[in-house]
């Protein structure tokens, strides 16, 4: 069982900081929290430092500095209760594991020795997964030649099967087409609801996940700014942040972000948050 309490944070960082060498950090005194149940969608340009926030969270990163727990704990005692769901690859279309076989990598690929539950446990949880992103239904095809949303439905039930209080998603929308796009975000919107997982989710897009995200962490060459999607997603907060014109405009259900440059822009001096703009 973890060592937090109900109601108390998943996450935590506190001045929190990371670089490599002598460069530019790619963020500095960052605090954060993840509650249970709170949906957190993680944004910026590549190289901002999204993937690397998830190898901290997963205790494969340490930090330069600051301090981070995870469910209470150091992140490397964390992780057989955190469920990961790594960026998209297409398998080899000779490999020969089933849909099933993938997902139960997700309760002893990690273990070594005895498995930790018998036969008929391990099947059933399994099938639960399978079931509860929709893929039962092609539980038994070979992985290889199913289709890219379904390959990442098995992704996301492989991370699953273990039951996780935090979820982390490494932009699990890459490459898939709208529908499944709108697929993997309603499963992953659908898990944290029904069983209070704190989900942090790296995306280049927001508009699949809109409607279901609580906060945005938006990271840009050093600096940050955390709040509500309507208080970070805006002309003003991304231009102050980028400092650089950004416009956003929002077309129905739908944010149109113009003007971020394709590479991290780094402040000059030391990066500190950017706080976003007050709403009128």
């Amino acid at each position: 069982m973890s060592e937090i309490e109900d109601g108390a944070e998943l996450v935590r960082l506190s001045g929190a900081a990371l670089g490599f060498d002598a460069g530019e950090p790619l963020w500095k005194d960052l605090d954060l929290t993840v509650r249970p149940g709170e949906f957190v969608a993680v944004l910026g340009a590549n190289g901002s430092g999204k993937t690397t926030l998830l190898r901290c969270l997963l205790g494969l990163q340490p930090l330069s500095a600051g301090t981070i727990s995870v469910l209470g704990k150091p992140p490397t005692d964390a992780r057989r209760e955190v469920g990961y769901v790594p960026q998209q690859r297409r398998f080899d279309p000779l490999t020969p594991v089933r849909a099933r076989d993938l997902v139960g990598y997700g309760l002893d690929g990690h273990r070594w020795g005895l498995p930790a539950l018998n036969r008929r446990q391990r099947r059933e949880r399994v099938d639960a997964a399978l079931a509860e992103v929709g893929a039962s239904r092609f539980a038994d095809a070979p992985a290889s030649r199913l289709s890219g949303g379904q390959q990442q439905l098995l992704r996301i039930a492989q991370a699953l099967a273990c039951d996780p209080r935090l979820l982390l998603c490494d932009e699990p929308l890459l490459s898939l087409d709208l529908n499944h796009q709108r697929e993997v975000s309603a499963v992953v919107d659908r898990r944290r609801r029904e069983h209070d997982t704190g989900v942090v989710f790296v995306t280049h897009e927001i508009n699949p996940i809109l409607p279901y995200v609580d906060r945005v962490l938006y990271l840009a060459g050093g600096r940050f700014t955390i709040g509500p999607v309507d208080e970070v997603m805006t002309s003003e907060t991304l231009t102050r942040l980028y400092s650089s014109p950004v416009d956003v405009f929002r077309v129905r259900d739908q944010l149109v972000v113009v003007g971020v440059p394709d590479h991290p822009v780094h402040a000059h001096g030391d990066p500190e948050p950017v706080e976003p703009a007050e709403q009128s």
